[in-house]
């Protein structure tokens, strides 16, 4: 019989990247499958609200947590089918995400170059369907078991179960806070076909002077991009683009357009759809750089929210929401934050 290790009271700084203070009135690390299963089962935690914690690098903690913190380090990689040009792997929930990159390029798997340097944990990535730079994991993903939070019951889905949107999926809609993932397993290439078309992947890979793509030249290119944009959150809280990327109806941009004729714009694969960085609708607003006490919007890149040391949950809250408030006075265009506020 597995013995469940609770702990009482735990401050969650060191356990979410903008280094916020917030306890977890109880706390507990899981390790395997089994023991999410029997962890769920316990009449004495049903009662209580549970949150399932991963990397931590999503998370906006607003107060303290009176309930259950599920810190999820299910680990383990596993090749179970392989052919001449794919190999399927299962991967533990709690592994580190860009660890797992690395580890998938330095083996040759191709299809998850592209998601070099996303912080989190493998069981993160096919909630928001993580994508950066012409690739989302929906590309490679096969299925994933997951555990009932009502029940200990584990399921499996597959990628049409999930219902995989641009950064959505089942478990951030009609399944949300449904289950706990326990691991999930990707189908990845053997003769990876290259995607270097997005942003400034080529420009990079042509100041490194790279004659032949490898997965790793796509690896280091990606990385340095990022790095060059996003803070890293060792040296300065932060998760990230903290909003969404507004998808708009075809008129509505057109009518943008005709006062902003260099507003940049993606398509989204349906004609009457348009895709505009929220980055650059924050910067036009003015926020780029700009502090408002122990919090302020990144220097280097507009869509990325920082804590400077002693700033709380509330504070990046607050102006997180005085620049939705800009935006749509200004573009009348809503911005969806991507962190989830806890």
């Amino acid at each position: 019989m597995l013995s469940l290790n609770i702990q009482e009271n735990i401050d969650l700084r060191h356990f979410n990247t903008f280094g916020i203070h917030a306890k977890a009135r109880f706390f507990i690390t899981v390790r395997s499958l089994e023991e999410l299963r029997i962890l769920l089962q316990e009449p004495q935690w049903q009662a209580l609200p549970r949150f399932i914690l991963g990397g931590g690098s999503n998370i906006l903690f607003t107060r303290d947590y009176e309930g259950l913190v599920i810190k999820n380090e299910i680990m383990g990689i596993t090749r179970f089918h392989e052919d001449d040009n794919y190999v399927c792997l299962k991967v533990g929930a709690g592994e580190n995400w860009h660890e797992f990159v690395l580890y998938c390029v330095a083996q040759g798997y191709g299809g998850i170059e592209n998601l070099s340097l996303i912080p989190g944990t493998v069981g993160a990535a096919p909630i928001q369907n993580i994508g950066a730079y012409g690739a989302e994991i929906k590309d490679v993903f096969q299925e994933l078991e997951a555990v009932g939070i009502a029940d200990g019951v584990i399921q499996q889905f597959d990628n049409q179960k999930c219902e995989f949107g641009y950064r959505n999926s089942i478990f951030k809609s009609s399944h949300k806070n449904q289950f706990i993932i326990g691991n999930v397993t990707l189908r990845l290439s053997k003769n990876p076909i290259f995607n270097t078309s997005y942003g400034a992947i080529q420009t990079v890979l042509q100041d490194m002077k790279i004659k032949e793509l490898t997965l790793k030249s796509v690896s280091d290119a990606v990385m340095h991009i990022r790095r060059s944009k996003l803070p890293d959150p060792k040296m300065i809280g932060n998760a990230g683009s903290f909003f969404k990327n507004p998808i708009i109806l075809e008129n509505q941009f057109i009518e943008l357009q005709k006062k902003y004729p260099h507003i940049p714009h993606f398509s989204e694969g349906s004609p009457d759809l348009i895709k505009v960085p929220a980055g650059w609708l924050i910067e036009q607003c003015g926020w780029k750089g700009k502090r408002l006490g122990e919090v302020g919007v990144y220097d280097k890149q507009a869509l990325v929210i920082v804590n400077y040391g002693s700033g709380t949950g509330a504070d990046i809250q607050e102006l997180a929401r005085q620049i939705q408030a800009s935006v749509f006075e200004r573009f009348a265009v809503r911005l969806i934050p991507e962190v989830v506020m806890v």
